[in-house]
């Protein structure tokens, strides 16, 4: 696929996805079967340390999947990577990446149907410790913030232009399940997964941080 833009060859990761970003001149890309249009342009994004990149591969629970793009998230106290992986089969999961730890989910959309969750796509409110129990788990809401998109790389299902906003909610369970909940301008979208550390998602084709030497885990 070439940019709209710059006539760049942009790699296709995801072909089931709606949106690239040129990797040349950060217009996102919007594709409409075999037809491409320019939506707007991303930001530089900022340099981190993450040995995660496109490309690398992670098995979680017996599923291999393939980073296909990122997401670089800021809010008031900072700033994290998710990065949206793929299983061969097309399914979606989004790792969130901050403080050395790893958080792996997958859309539930049926607890949208949930009323607390509903009053929330509709602009309501959470508080810290409100509680959400999903397959007879208690989640209790640990960290609620407004969001700002800091820039984009990759195929991924969402428009990422500059200055793209969320309502961001983050629920844990005492045993490492992760809830996330999410709304913005189009949609509220719901995320349910567990907590991961590097070595337990056997990635593979981790980029190369000087002065970091991968763990022997996993060499």
């Amino acid at each position: 696929m070439n940019c709209p833009s710059c006539g760049a060859q942009v790699p296709v990761r995801g072909p089931s996805l709606a949106y690239a970003t040129c990797p040349y001149c950060q217009t996102l890309i919007l594709r409409h079967g075999l037809d491409i249009e320019d939506v707007g342009k991303v930001a530089v994004l900022p340099f981190d340390v993450s040995p995660i990149q496109l490309g690398t591969t992670l098995v979680a629970e017996g599923r291999s999947l393939v980073v296909v793009g990122r997401v670089r998230w800021a809010w008031a106290g900072g700033s994290w990577n998710e990065w949206l992986a793929m299983a061969e089969s097309g399914a979606q999961f989004w790792l969130a990446e901050a403080a050395g730890m790893f958080m792996l989910t997958a859309e539930w959309p049926q607890l949208l149907d949930r009323a607390d969750v509903r009053a929330f796509a509709e602009g309501g409110t959470i508080t810290p410790g409100d509680v959400i129990e999903v397959d007879g788990r208690q989640l209790f809401a640990i960290d609620i913030k407004q969001v700002e998109c800091l820039g984009s790389e990759g195929d991924l299902p969402i428009p990422t232009q500059i200055g793209t906003k969320m309502t961001s909610v983050d629920f844990r369970s005492a045993s490492g399940e992760v809830l996330s909940l999410q709304r913005d301008e189009r949609a509220t979208t719901a995320w349910f997964g567990d907590s991961w550390d590097l070595i337990s998602l056997k990635p593979g084709n981790l980029r190369q941080i000087e002065g970091w030497t991968v763990p022997g885990e996993l060499r």
